[in-house]
């Protein structure tokens, strides 16, 4: 279950976005500054992405400055730095030339972190070289207004241990963690979806990639609706080498992306019941006890759905 969004229909409609809100703004203007930025879109996340891009662009410079003549690393030189950017920070004046490519950037962003934020989420975690840095990821969620509560919390988490470094994968683990703590469920995107098609219509099915139509195995003389037995009866059966990966939780071999898609697209959102169904799940027994109750709660699922198979993968290997 690979996460199916389409970054390429991300990134075209982002285009078509940002070219409609540049010719609204350019219209009758040649320059944009720091106050009309914060209110260039209707979607606050795009401009304060925005903002951050900015930042990133001065704290670029700022490491430029090298001299064999000045400390540009004393304390006295990073005081005057900070307040001659609080000073630049006032003075914002962009053409829209050098303008655009920073909209389209974070609208690209913003999409991606109201529709896939789990993606997002691996994207600041990750780091070069799978490294995060905590100075960098507090600056990072700072401009952060979707979807922002679990990375709050594990910044707090790091902190309150003065973790200054982190790898990704120690740092998803506590995310992990997190997850089931707060029970977080996305941000419900439609407000979302209205305000970016006040100016551009978003069709949020176009941001995913359209699996293959199942093949028809065979024609069915029966209309009822097929039990979790019928459904696992029509799965590839496993190979001998299969047989190998057998786990022993289920809990223990899911993937935050795995959990969150779950989550969305078979228990409706709600994490609490997710989690609650998992840790059920592995106290049972055997395969016909697990499909039972998965048939007793869970009746509404849709059986053609990735996220199903994979679900119904996930149940054989523990139970096989």
């Amino acid at each position: 279950m690979d996460e199916k969004i389409s970054l390429e229909a991300i990134a075209l409609y982002s285009d078509s976005y940002s070219d409609k809100m540049l010719g609204k703004f350019f219209e009758n203007k040649t320059r944009i500054t720091g106050q009309e930025i914060l209110t260039f879109s209707d979607v606050p996340q795009v401009n304060h992405f925005i903002v951050r891009e900015l930042f990133k662009t001065w704290k670029d410079e700022v490491k430029k400055l090298k001299s064999p003549y000045f400390d540009y690393t004393s304390e006295d030189a990073k005081e005057a730095l900070q307040n001659f950017m609080n000073v630049l920070s006032k003075n914002i004046s962009i053409e829209r030339q050098h303008f655009a490519p920073l909209v389209k950037k974070a609208v690209s962003q913003s999409l991606l972190l109201i529709f896939n934020p789990y993606d997002y989420f691996s994207m600041i975690i990750s780091g070069p070289n799978n490294k995060m840095d905590v100075v960098t990821f507090r600056e990072e969620i700072k401009y952060l207004r979707v979807n922002k509560a679990p990375l709050e919390k594990l910044l707090q988490r790091l902190e309150e241990k003065e973790v200054k470094e982190i790898s990704g994968n120690e740092a998803f683990s506590i995310l992990d963690q997190i997850l089931e703590e707060v029970n977080f469920t996305p941000e419900d995107p439609d407000d979302f979806i209205n305000r970016f098609s006040a100016i551009a219509k978003l069709d949020s099915e176009k941001f995913y990639v359209k699996k293959p139509e199942p093949p028809i195995i065979a024609t069915k003389t029966k209309t009822e609706t097929p039990t979790l037995h019928d459904s696992l009866a029509q799965e590839p059966k496993a190979t001998l080498g299969d047989n190998f990966r057998k786990i022993d939780r289920i809990k223990d071999r899911l993937t935050i992306n795995q959990k969150f898609m779950f989550t969305k697209v078979l228990f409706k959102g709600d994490f609490e019941s997710f989690s609650k169904a998992v840790d059920e799940l592995d106290t049972l027994p055997d395969m016909p006890t697990a499909l039972k109750y998965m048939e007793s709660f869970y009746k509404e699922w849709d059986r053609e759905s990735e996220e199903f198979h994979e679900f119904l993968e996930m149940l054989e290997k523990r139970f096989s």
